[in-house]
């Protein structure tokens, strides 16, 4: 059940990460559009949801092994990306995180978004 909210986690995360980019397709980038305008209030829910099952995953890997994978470490990214502002990180580090884009920086947000939901996918059927 954790892997499976890990795994979705990181599929609705990379979403609202990538959503620049994917607003950009011919005929579906509008649907796409108003889809994470309605899901991104709830982004830190979705930030919570893969900081803890990709930590918990990572620390059971790190200890007992067999070998982190990269779902955890895609979710723990991922939800430090969504966490952004609600860690405060803004004013740690000095950076704002750039919106999601087809240029610059958010385009790397963007593909990584993208890179995030093909893990997702992959996670929903690979075996545990």
């Amino acid at each position: 059940m954790i892997a499976l909210l890990l795994d979705l986690s990181n599929i609705l995360g990379g979403f609202l990460l990538a959503i620049g980019l994917l607003a950009r397709l011919p005929s579906v980038g509008d649907n796409l559009a108003d889809f994470a305008r309605r899901l991104g209030p709830f982004g830190w829910i979705v930030g919570v949801v893969a900081l803890v099952t990709g930590g918990r995953y990572l620390i059971v890997h790190l200890i007992s092994g067999p070998r982190v994978m990269h779902f955890e470490v895609v979710g723990v990214i991922t939800g430090v990306l969504l966490l952004w502002d609600r860690l405060n990180l803004r004013s740690r580090t000095g950076r704002d995180l750039p919106a999601s884009g087809s240029a610059g920086a958010g385009l790397v947000l963007a593909i990584y978004g993208v890179i995030a939901i093909l893990v997702g996918l992959q996670g929903l059927v690979t075996p545990n």
